[in-house]
C-alpha cells in the first residue's frame, strides 16, 4: 500500500498536552463534561429537539395532577440546575403516575420522575441522587450524542466534513431517520460509560447542591433489595440503566473526595411521598407505554453506477484561509471549497463529491479538514480495538488514545473501512506532534478499493485537529503527494480553534 509521509516527529507526545493527572471529584467531571462526544446538534437544537420530544411524550404518559408534588420536585431541581455544569438549559421535571421506580430526562432539559419511585427513596437526598443522574444526562448531551451516532451511518464520512448539513441534515430530518421525537431510545437508553459519566457528574452536582453524593448510592442499594421483592417494579429501571451493586461501589469511592456544601434541605419530602404513596399510584400504566426503536440507516446508493472521471491534483496551489481563522492550508487550484464553516474545510476537484438517491453528498475524491473532541466513550483504558495501536500499553488520555478514538469513530459509521496493521506513524504538523494513519476498504459508493487516509495534530485543549484525504486506492499515487503537500502547507491557530468550537455550541 503506497504510504504517505511527512516530517516525521523525534519526541513522543507531550504528555502535558493530553494526559490528566489524578483530580479531585469535581475536577474530574469537569473534565468528563469537556468532552461530552461526537454532536450533529447544537445546545440549542437540543432544547428545541427536548420540546418537541416532550410534547409527543406528555401524549403517552400520565402526568400526576398534584400541584404540591410538582412544586417540591421543581424546587429540588432548580437547586441542582443552579450547579450543574455545561449550558443553563431550561430544565422542567414533573410527576408521572406509574408504580415503577423510574426516572428519565430529554434532551434540552425536560425531567420527568415516577410516582413509583418517589415512594421508594426514603428521603430528600436520595431522590436528589436519581435527579442528578438524569440532569447529568441533559449537561452531557448524551440524547443527541446517540442521536448523532445512530445516524453517522446514513452520511458516513461526508458527515466528518459537515456536508450533511446542506439541505439534508436538519434537525428534523437527523430525528427523523433515526425514529423521530418522543420516548425514542436514542434519547432514553444509554450505554455503559454514558451511564458512568452521568453519575460521577451527578454526584459532582449533589456535592455542589448541598446533597451528600453517598446518598445516590444508598437509593441503589435500596433498588437492589426492591429489585428481589418486585422486579416488575423495576423492569424499566434496569433495561436502561446497568447493575446496581457495581455502580453503588464506584459513587462511594467518589463521594469520598468530594466536599458537600452546607445547605438545608428544601423540605416536605415526607408529606409529599406520603401522599403519593397512599393515592398517586394508583394507575397500573407503564411510565414509559412504547418506545420507538431507531430504524437500521443504511447508507444510500446512487442512481446509477458512479463513473469516476477525475482531474488529478494541480501542481499549482491556492492558499485558502477559514473566516474563523482556525485553519489556513494550500489547496490544488482545481479543487473547490465545498464547505467551510467555523472548524471543518472539505475540498475537492470536479467529480470528487456525488450525491445519492437519498440526497446524501459522498465524498468519493477529496480532503476533509476539521475539529474533533476525542473521549466519546473514553473509559480509562487504552482503546486497542483496531491495528495501528494494539501495541500501545499504557493508559491515559494521550495523542495516540484521542487518534485511536477518531479512528474508532469513522469505522463505527463507515463499517467497510478498517485500519491497515502497522499504518500508524507519529508526524509533526503545523509545528506540533501528530500521528497518520491509513484505512481502506471497498466504498459502498464506487464499488471500489478505497484508501482514507487520517492525519492527527492535537490542541492544547486535549481536542484534535484532523485531516483526511478520501480516494479510490487506484489513484492515490497522485493524491499522496497532493495530501502532503496540503497537510505542510496547514497554520493551526488553537485560539481561533477554540473560539470557533464554543460559537458552534
Amino acid at each position: 500500500m503506497h504510504r504517505i509521509h511527512v516530517k516525521m516527529s523525534l519526541a513522543l507526545v507531550a504528555a502535558a498536552l493530553l494526559a490528566a493527572p489524578a483530580r479531585p471529584l469535581a475536577a474530574q467531571v469537569n473534565t468528563r463534561l469537556a468532552s461530552p462526544g461526537f454532536n450533529l446538534f447544537s445546545v440549542s437544537q437540543d432544547v428545541e429537539i427536548g420540546k418537541s420530544s416532550a410534547a409527543e411524550a406528555e401524549k403517552q404518559l400520565k402526568l400526576a395532577n398534584d400541584p404540591a408534588a410538582n412544586r417540591y420536585l421543581t424546587a429540588v431541581m432548580q437547586r441542582l440546575a443552579a450547579v450543574a455544569p455545561g449550558a443553563k438549559y431550561p430544565y422542567t421535571i414533573k410527576l408521572v403516575v406509574s408504580p415503577e421506580i423510574n426516572a428519565f430526562s430529554l434532551p434540552g432539559g425536560p425531567m420527568y420522575v415516577n410516582t413509583g419511585l418517589l415512594a421508594a427513596a426514603r428521603n430528600e437526598s436520595e431522590l436528589a441522587g436519581v435527579l442528578a443522574h438524569e440532569m447529568a444526562h441533559v449537561a452531557l448531551r448524551h440524547g443527541t450524542n446517540q442521536a448523532s451516532t445512530a445516524y453517522l451511518a446514513k452520511g458516513g464520512l461526508s458527515i466528518l466534513g459537515g456536508l450533511l448539513g446542506q439541505g439534508s441534515g436538519s434537525t428534523a430530518s437527523i430525528v427523523n431517520a433515526i425514529g423521530g421525537i418522543g420516548l425514542n431510545t436514542a434519547f432514553l437508553s444509554f450505554s455503559r460509560s454514558a451511564e458512568s459519566q452521568a453519575d460521577a457528574t451527578g454526584a459532582d452536582i449533589m456535592a455542589r447542591a448541598g446533597y451528600n453524593p453517598v446518598a445516590m448510592a444508598d437509593f441503589f442499594d435500596v433498588l437492589r433489595a426492591e429489585q428481589g421483592r418486585d422486579p416488575s417494579k423495576l423492569e424499566q429501571f434496569f433495561s436502561d440503566h446497568p447493575g446496581a451493586a457495581e455502580r453503588s461501589a464506584t459513587i462511594r469511592a467518589l463521594a469520598k473526595g468530594a466536599t458537600v456544601r452546607n445547605v438545608s434541605d428544601v423540605g416536605g419530602f415526607a408529606s409529599i411521598r406520603s401522599r403519593v404513596s397512599q393515592g398517586i399510584t394508583t394507575s397500573t400504566a407503564s411510565a414509559i407505554p412504547g418506545r420507538l426503536t431507531p430504524p437500521a440507516i443504511q447508507p444510500g446508493t446512487t442512481n446509477g453506477a458512479v463513473t469516476i472521471s477525475i482531474a488529478a491534483p494541480s501542481a499549482r496551489a491556492v492558499r485558502y484561509r477559514q473566516p474563523s481563522g482556525f485553519l489556513q492550508v494550500n489547496m490544488p487550484s482545481n479543487w473547490q471549497v465545498a464547505q467551510s464553516n467555523s472548524t471543518a474545510i472539505v475540498a475537492a476537484p470536479a467529480g470528487g463529491i456525488v450525491v445519492t438517491n437519498d440526497g446524501v453528498q459522498h465524498i468519493i475524491y477529496g480532503v476533509i479538514l476539521n475539529h474533533y473532541t476525542p473521549f466519546a466513550s473514553y473509559d480509562n483504558a487504552v482503546a486497542s480495538r483496531y491495528a495501528p495501536f494494539e501495541g500501545t500499553s499504557s493508559a491515559g488520555r494521550s495523542l495516540a488514545d484521542a487518534t485511536n478514538d477518531l479512528v474508532n469513530t469513522i469505522i463505527r459509521s463507515n463499517p467497510y473501512l478498517h485500519a491497515e496493521p502497522n499504518s500508524a506513524r507519529q508526524e509533526t504538523i503545523s509545528g506540533a506532534a501528530g500521528y497518520s494513519v491509513m484505512l481502506t476498504g471497498i466504498s459502498p459508493i464506487t464499488g471500489q478499493l478505497e484508501q482514507a487516509m487520517l492525519f492527527t495534530r492535537g490542541l492544547a485543549d486535549g481536542h484534535v485537529v484532523y485531516g483526511l484525504s478520501i480516494v479510490p486506492a487506484s489513484r492515490a499515487t497522485e493524491m499522496d503527494p497532493a495530501m502532503v503537500k496540503v497537510m505542510r502547507s496547514l497554520v493551526v491557530s488553537d485560539a481561533a480553534g477554540h473560539r470557533a468550537e464554543a460559537a458552534q455550541n
